[in-house]
């Protein structure tokens, strides 16, 4: 029974996906999934959390604004999500970096999936035990919920690193295995679900007949992939002068994708993955421009998936048993998770930071997750299915809200926060009075790029000689922006002035329309710069007090040192 969907008024209950509703909802949300997101995002709680929180207060834990029916009728969009998903993590297993981390990769993703397996087989296999005091359907339900848990969710914890712009060896680490632990899950449960047949009384299929389908589903899935991605990189070779072209082709091939791993009944995110690992690593470098140009179409998409994944779940229906053992699956996939990822970098010798953050970034449960207790459902509908299904919704809750503020936690201590960056991404968040050069801010009050009205030439001269400005601005007794003497203005002026000490600053400057302030964006400035074909624009403060001079060489310069430094920590980072 959910509490909170008899506080609003059966008319609120209306809303299904029938004609020209659609876009009612979905407008609704993607206003309120961003507003979530936005509000989260000022706690400094990533957004995605936001999104979740939004989806579980409309949905089947909350009011119920989105119905049942409403959210189920939304599934293709959390396939087309997942699509997106894998694509963009499929893009970052390049074969150069699978060749050096290849040994502790495949050590902590074989650790970071059986230890919980094992933790949360025990803890919940006891617990069952303590109140129904049936052997073989503890050893079955422990066996069930390991396999289960032994899955991460890459929605959820991609979404922070791309929102946090991560970049080093931990990041490439986390992208290895959320992209191939869902692998690891399912064999599990084929070899779960065998055993816990016999066990409680069902005929499941063969363990044979269960690895052929898990053989169909992995290897068909990652040829059908290699073959879409092989198709798209020579489709996108031609076209490369035309974003538009290259977004709807692409766009076109993951829908593609999608509806035929459908039909076809293989595995949507990781016939994406291999679609992205494809063109990461055999397509040329303009046409590895993909990701970028990807990546500015997915925020509304995954917005709608994680408001759709918290409109799912319904967390009212919960009995003492059940509750026990989510708290034993979360503390057990908890500490299996840290425990597994530590020892298996620990014991090839992971960079530093993996060995330390790992553990924080592997929480996030979801969607296999999800679809694995669906089909333990299915196929246990008549002894266990129904707990498990609960159980691992709730846990799949608590999950999708301590995950990825664990995973910032995690990559934020790792320093790789702000390194996955371009000099596009440095002017967008910085600002004039950010910008130095030789240690000295260029809009310090003291620059010796601003002279007065009444310096003499020779003393400018001499300045000249002496800083690296070429370009000078003048005040006025009052402090006031008087005008701009540039080194171009200057020769003009040497040449028809005779020099002497009767030449004034104010005799060779030139008047300046424009002017910045410390807080006005990089990104803008250079605009000026381009607009009024200048290569100097004299910085004001709010008082029209002169500070300084911006120019376009100093900021070029300052923007390329920024590069450089993040180049030179993703260096020590390994």
């Amino acid at each position: 029974m959910n509490p909170l969907a008899n506080i609003l008024p059966d008319a609120m209950h209306f809303i299904q996906l029938e004609g020209s509703q659609l876009a009612f909802i979905l407008g609704l949300m993607l206003f309120f999934g961003n507003f979530g997101g936005h509000i989260f995002q000022k706690l400094k709680i990533p957004q995605v959390v936001g999104y979740f929180i939004i989806g579980i207060i409309l949905g089947n834990s909350g009011f119920q604004i989105l119905r049942p029916d409403a959210v189920k009728s939304l599934n293709p969009i959390s396939q087309i999500s997942l699509a997106f998903i894998g694509f963009l993590v499929g893009g970052e297993l390049k074969a150069s970096t699978i060749k050096k981390y290849g040994k502790q990769f495949t050590s902590i993703l074989l650790f970071e999936s059986l230890t919980p397996a094992l933790i949360v087989g025990l803890i919940t296999g006891f617990i069952e035990f303590f109140f129904t005091h049936d052997l073989y359907k503890s050893i079955a339900v422990g066996l069930l919920f390991g396999a289960i848990c032994s899955s991460t969710a890459p929605e959820a914890t991609t979404n922070v690193l791309q929102e946090y712009r991560t970049r080093g060896p931990l990041t490439t680490m986390i992208y290895g295995m959320v992209a191939m632990d869902d692998a690891v899950a399912l064999i599990l449960f084929a070899i779960a679900s065998t055993i816990a047949g016999p066990l409680l009384g069902g005929h499941p299929e063969p363990f044979r007949i269960q690895l052929l389908h898990i053989a169909y589903d992995i290897f068909g899935s990652i040829a059908f992939g290699l073959a879409l991605g092989a198709v798209i990189t020579l489709i996108i070779r031609r076209l490369m002068n035309n974003e538009g072209r290259v977004l709807a082709f692409m766009l076109g091939i993951l829908l593609l994708s999608t509806g035929i791993t459908s039909l076809l009944k293989l595995d949507n995110i990781l016939a994406a993955m291999a679609i992205g690992c494809f063109v990461a690593n055999f397509a040329s470098k303009p046409v590895q421009n993909i990701f970028k140009i990807t990546n500015k179409f997915t925020p509304p998409i995954y917005v709608l998936f994680f408001v759709t994944v918290g409109a799912k779940l319904n967390i009212w229906g919960m009995k003492i048993m059940l509750l026990l053992m989510v708290l034993g699956y979360i503390i057990g996939r908890t500490f299996g998770k840290a425990l597994g990822s530590w020892f298996g970098a620990k014991i090839t010798n992971a960079p530093k930071t993996v060995q330390k953050y790992m553990k924080f970034t592997l929480l996030s449960q979801a969607g296999v997750a999800i679809g694995l207790s669906l089909q333990a459902g299915t196929v246990f509908a008549d002894t266990v299915g129904n707990n498990i299904l609960l159980v691992v919704t709730a846990t799949t809750f608590i999950a999708e809200l301590i995950g990825p503020i664990f995973v910032k936690y995690g990559v934020s201590k790792a320093g790789e926060c702000g390194l996955d960056i371009q000099i596009d991404d440095i002017m967008k968040k910085c600002k004039v009075g950010d910008v130095t050069i030789a240690g000295e801010k260029i809009c310090d009050k003291n620059s010796t790029a601003i002279v007065n009205e009444n310096e003499c030439l020779r003393q400018i001269l001499d300045s000249f000689s002496k800083n690296h400005n070429q370009n000078y601005v003048v005040k006025s007794k009052d402090n006031e922006l008087a005008g701009i003497i540039t080194l171009d203005h200057l020769k003009e002026s040497l040449s028809i002035l005779e020099f002497s000490e009767g030449v004034l600053a104010m005799d060779i400057m030139e008047p300046c329309d424009n002017a910045v302030r410390p807080d006005t964006g990089i990104s803008e400035l250079m605009e000026l710069f381009s607009e009024n074909d200048v290569d100097a624009i004299p910085i004001i403060s709010t008082d029209n007090q002169v500070l300084g001079i911006a120019e376009r060489s100093a900021v070029e310069h300052y923007l390329h040192a920024q590069i450089v430094e993040t180049q030179h920590k993703l260096a020590v980072l390994g």
